[in-house]
């Protein structure tokens, strides 16, 4: 192994992934600007099985996290979903989106692309006809008046077409990359690290044993949080060490939909019976469709053909010549991370105004630009509220009005974040 050796693994994977990062990038952010929130309450708001599988259906293209999904799925349920349809898209939404859909594609191949949302779909499908079986009656706290953050309301007010193409582009390359670009990052390092480190075949040892493989995966994948993008990588470099395809299916589909945190806040918010459901079923269908992929994989119509994809972009050595378009497109993913993450973490810095009716308070448990969006409307539904701007790199809010700080307490609470008083 040399430094050679793992910048040329690098540049591989990120040649390509990158024209599909960008794409899906971009589509994410037309969802999320032209496609109202209230599209999805209209067919979640209904206290029946279609809105199960309508919940898991709306979710598999939404590119919300782990973290993200939470404060959007309770949203729901106060717009009237049933807890079977915020199960099932609390299951389904994570693990997959249209971003990772094409990222899937561009280093593992076709057959991974599909099985992954599908396997998302039946997933959240099941789980969330499960919790209007057993647990829909159960108790839970939950307290946010309408704030779904998958969109805001901004953009139901007037049609400002070149306005919405900036969000959008803002949202696509700025807000997303702003949440998942350093895991991504982290995800294509660990990737070529593994590539150069690894010694081939290095999971063969586990061969006869592929139910060993997957457990061995999911202890290490569901306590963690993995961005459904940034495991990608990691995934395919693991198949090339021989990981079967199974597990590194049960890397993709357990690691995005559930970690520790997650589990805190939807044991807070829906209640434990509604939590086993959600963990048992994410771990239960993640084993079961790697299985099926285990022993159907080999199969004409199953054929992945995996290894071809995966060594493809994950072995510099034998990659082919990176075209001029894949380059640009390394350039500018690059470029858009380097920028995303260093306003991000300047903004830990960033100078908190103290004018005469503003105060800054202290808020944990925001972590992306989904949570900072349902904390600012939470808060800024509160009377005397004039204004608030949440700021999840510093774990701040500012408020301006004449608000008091017990109110305030009390819409940061609701929109499932721990209000720590004045900074």
């Amino acid at each position: 192994m040399t430094i050679g050796d793992f910048f040329n693994a690098l540049l591989a994977v990120i040649n390509a992934m990158s024209p599909y990062l960008l794409l899906g990038f971009l589509i994410a952010g037309v969802l999320h600007v032209f496609v109202p929130k209230r599209f999805y309450a209209k067919y979640l708001s209904r206290n029946n099985k279609l809105s199960v599988l309508w919940a898991a259906l709306l979710g598999v293209p939404l590119p919300l996290c782990s973290c993200g999904v939470i404060p959007t799925a309770v949203g729901l349920k106060n717009e009237g979903a049933s807890k079977g349809a915020v199960a099932s898209f609390l299951i389904a939404t994570p693990q997959t989106g249209i971003d990772s859909i094409l990222a899937t594609f561009s280093l593992m191949g076709l057959g991974f692309a599909i099985t992954r949302p599908v396997a998302a779909l039946v997933t959240g499908f099941c789980g969330g006809f499960l919790v209007n079986r057993f647990a829909e009656n159960e108790n839970s706290k939950l307290g946010i008046d309408n704030s779904a953050c998958a969109v805001d309301n901004f953009q139901h007010s007037t049609f400002n077409f070149p306005l919405k193409i900036w969000r959008v582009l803002k949202y696509a390359y700025l807000d997303m990359i702003q949440d998942i670009g350093l895991r991504l990052a982290i995800g294509l390092l660990v990737a070529a690290l593994i590539n150069v480190a690894v010694p081939d075949e290095f999971f063969l040892s586990f061969g006869s044993q592929p139910l060993l493989q997957m457990l061995v995966i999911l202890v290490v994948a569901v306590p963690m949080y993995i961005c459904s993008t940034g495991s990608i990588p990691v995934a395919a470099a693991l198949m090339m060490k021989g990981l079967s395809p199974g597990a590194a299916l049960v890397m993709l589909m357990a690691g995005p939909a559930v970690n520790i945190a997650s589990i805190l806040v939807v044991r807070k918010s829906m209640g434990r019976r509604f939590t086993w459901i959600y963990l048992l079923t994410i771990v239960g269908f993640s084993i079961l469709f790697g299985t099926l992929l285990n022993t159907f994989s080999n199969l004409s119509i199953f054929n992945f053909q995996l290894s071809t994809s995966v060594h493809g972009a994950c072995c510099a050595s034998e990659a082919a010549t990176p075209s001029v378009f894949q380059i640009i497109c390394s350039t500018l993913l690059v470029l858009f991370i380097i920028i995303a993450l260093s306003m991000k973490f300047f903004s830990k810095f960033k100078k908190q105004e103290a004018a005469a009716g503003t105060v800054v308070y202290t808020v944990e448990g925001m972590h992306c630009n989904h949570c900072k969006a349902a904390c600012e409307k939470s808060v800024g539904e509160v009377k005397g509220v004039s204004s608030c701007e949440a700021t999840p790199a510093a774990n701040t809010l500012v408020v301006t009005g004449t608000a008091a700080e017990s109110d305030i307490r009390k819409a940061v609470e609701k929109a499932g974040f721990e209000f720590k008083g004045v900074k």
